[in-house]
């Protein structure tokens, strides 16, 4: 009997299953589409405005930068275990890599100051934008609290 046999068995009977369940609920749920189930579903709020607005930049770049900093920390914790091992096995391959690690670790440290000195992790907007364009985001966050706050919230489905 081949290894893999119940394996590709039990891949055969998920595809089966998951078939059956979007065909059957194509076939046997409701066809009537209104504008409520055509809008874009946001945990039960009511979406508003368009998709297309302007976001802050500042979401991205600290998304980028947690990126980074945790792949750092992947690196370090898989080249601690090995590094446990040559140094216990008495390796040259210890101080090698020791040195290189702490070249790397000195070119984070001056990436993250760089960061900090940059004012990449600061929220204030008011420290980070030019004047003339906070001025401009202002008066729209409150014309978009004014239209969010005007809007009844619906209950129920």
């Amino acid at each position: 009997m081949n290894p893999y046999l119940p394996i590709i068995i039990l891949i055969a009977i998920a595809a089966v299953i998951s078939t059956v369940m979007v065909v059957g609920s194509w076939l046997l749920g409701p066809k009537k589409t209104t504008p409520y189930k055509s809008a874009p579903f946001e945990c039960g709020v009511t979406p508003l405005g368009s998709a297309r607005e302007r976001f802050p930049i500042k979401f991205y770049l600290t998304a980028m930068l947690f990126i980074l900093f945790d792949i750092e920390v992947v690196f370090l914790w898989s080249w601690m275990a090995v590094f446990k091992d040559w140094v216990d096995a008495g390796s040259p391959m210890a101080a090698y890599s020791f040195w290189a690690v702490m070249v790397y670790m000195f070119l984070w440290f001056l990436g993250d100051l760089y960061v900090i000195r940059s004012g990449a992790l600061g929220w204030e907007e008011s420290t980070t934008l030019n004047p003339e364009k906070l001025k401009n985001t202002t008066e729209f966050e409150d014309e978009t609290v004014v239209m969010v706050e005007s809007q009844p919230a619906k209950v129920g489905i």
